[in-house]
This record gives structure tokens, C-alpha cells and sequence, in this order.
């Protein structure tokens, strides 16, 4: 597939790792001998961890997420003289934060903020698993999509026009057969054109601004970027307050937004 080069330009003024390696580093992450960190997210049953084999091979390790139960994956790989540390993000349907997996993926990308985030989907199931797809989207500029399981979806006869969804999604989208080995040469390279800045995202947002709600957002987001200059996503934020998310009042009410923020400085 060719990405839509009118669509995804070359960024000039990428030159360097986007991550937050402090704020990675109380996640638990050690970047330490890597160049850019690789979130990995999707569905349950979507293949995610046959991906992430293939990318890791042996070189992968698990442990536990700081302060939870939830076993963290994570190994590596090097393409072109670079290094990757790839994230096995726990399984998740949403970013809502009803869970301590998705509490977990939500704040990795949020503010944590991985080079690239790779989202695989389910082929066969592709508008259930955009949900997750189109919340990442809001939180993140690099992303691609990784649409896994064409070999399935050819089989139910799906046809899925890879290039239309990346030029509606506003980012890369491969289609792979992970469990053999089709398409993660692409995936690969994909990734590493999204870290680097070759390839800039243009990430769909959905517009939830409606009537005098778009004042109160304005309004609240503008006021979140006085307080927190430094924090990523303020209108994320914003619409994650007015819809009661109560990790995100809480971590406003016990200052641990401003704590974010200084570790960013």
C-alpha cells in the first residue's frame, strides 16, 4: 500500500525522540540504550501479541506496571541502525479509564507519549475496533494503524481499501498477516518513518464540540493550558473533565497534573 503522500508530509522540524523519558521512567520504562519507544495497543484478540513477538523475538521481558498487578511486556528491536523498545500495552476497548488495563494504556500514551503508537485492529472486525482506534487519535499525533488478520477477512470476503481509511484516519495504515510474517517489513518501516518524522500524522478528531458546549470547552481548555503549559492534549483533557472522568478529577484535585507537568519541564 502507498500512503497518500499529499496527506502525510515530511516533517523538517522532527529531529528528535518525542517521548517524555522522565515521565516514562515512573511508568516504569527505562529507555536507557533505546532511541524511540513503541506503544503497542489494541483490542483483546486482535493478534497484539503475535506482533509483538515478531517484532521483539527473544528479546522481550516482562515485569509488573509500578504500583499494580498487571504484568507489563516489553523487548525491542533495530532497524536501520536504530533502536526500538516496543510496549505491550495491556488490552483495552476504550480509554475511559473503567479498568486498571485501560487506566494503564490511557496514561502510557497520554503521558508517557511514545514515539509512535501502533493500534491493531482487527480486519475482520474493523468498526468495533476503531473505537479504540479514534480515542488513541485524540490523545496522540504519531500513530499507525496495523490491520491485522487480512487473511481472515479476505476469507469473509471483506474488502477493506487500506489507502481511503488512512487518508480518513489521517494516519499509516498496514495491513499484515502477522501470524506469518506478511506485512511487518512494511509495518517496520512504517514505524520507523512516523518516529523519525518522515512520515507527520494528521490525526482524525472528532468534532464533540456542539452549541454552547464548544464555549465551555474553549473556555476550560484555555484555562487548563494557563495552569498546565507543559501537559500534552488539553482539550482531551478538558473533554475527559465535563464527562466526570473521575481518575482525571482526582488527579487535578490531589495535584497530580501540576507533578506531571514539572517532570516535563
Amino acid at each position: 500500500m502507498n500512503i497518500d503522500q499529499n496527506l502525510l508530509q515530511p516533517d523538517k522540524c522532527v529531529t528528535c525522540p518525542s517521548h517524555n523519558s522522565i515521565e516514562l521512567m515512573r511508568l516504569g520504562v527505562d529507555m536507557q540504550d533505546w532511541d524511540y519507544v513503541v506503544g503497542l495497543a489494541g483490542n483483546p484478540n486482535t493478534g497484539k501479541s503475535t506482533i509483538f513477538n515478531s517484532l521483539t523475538g527473544l528479546r522481550q521481558h516482562t515485569g509488573n506496571w509500578p504500583g499494580k498487578t498487571v504484568s507489563r511486556m516489553e523487548g525491542g528491536y533495530e532497524y536501520e541502525s536504530t533502536r526500538y523498545k516496543v510496549v505491550d500495552l495491556p488490552g483495552a476497548y476504550s480509554l475511559l479509564s473503567t479498568s486498571i488495563d485501560e487506566e494503564i494504556a490511557r496514561n502510557f500514551i497520554l503521558f508517557g507519549r511514545p514515539d509512535v503508537t501502533v493500534v491493531v485492529v482487527d480486519a475482520t472486525r474493523l468498526e468495533r475496533n476503531l473505537n479504540l482506534a479514534l480515542q488513541i487519535l485524540e490523545i496522540t499525533d504519531r500513530a499507525v494503524l496495523c490491520l491485522n488478520l487480512m487473511d481472515e477477512a479476505n476469507k469473509h470476503g471483506i474488502v477493506i481499501d487500506e489507502r481511503c481509511l488512512a487518508r480518513d484516519l489521517g494516519i499509516p495504515v498496514v495491513p499484515t498477516v502477522a501470524r506469518n510474517q506478511e506485512g511487518l517489513p512494511y509495518l517496520i518501516q512504517t514505524i520507523g518513518d512516523v518516529a523519525s518524522g518522515k512520515i507527520k500524522c494528521n490525526p482524525y478528531r472528532s468534532n464533540k464540540k456542539i452549541g454552547e458546549m464548544s464555549v465551555i470547552v474553549k473556555q476550560l481548555t484555555e484555562k487548563l493550558e494557563s495552569i498546565y503549559p507543559d501537559l500534552p492534549n488539553h482539550r482531551w483533557l478538558a473533554l475527559r473533565l465535563l464527562d466526570g472522568d473521575s481518575d482525571i478529577i482526582s488527579a487535578l484535585s490531589e495535584g497530580k497534573l501540576q507533578s506531571l507537568a514539572n517532570s516535563v519541564k
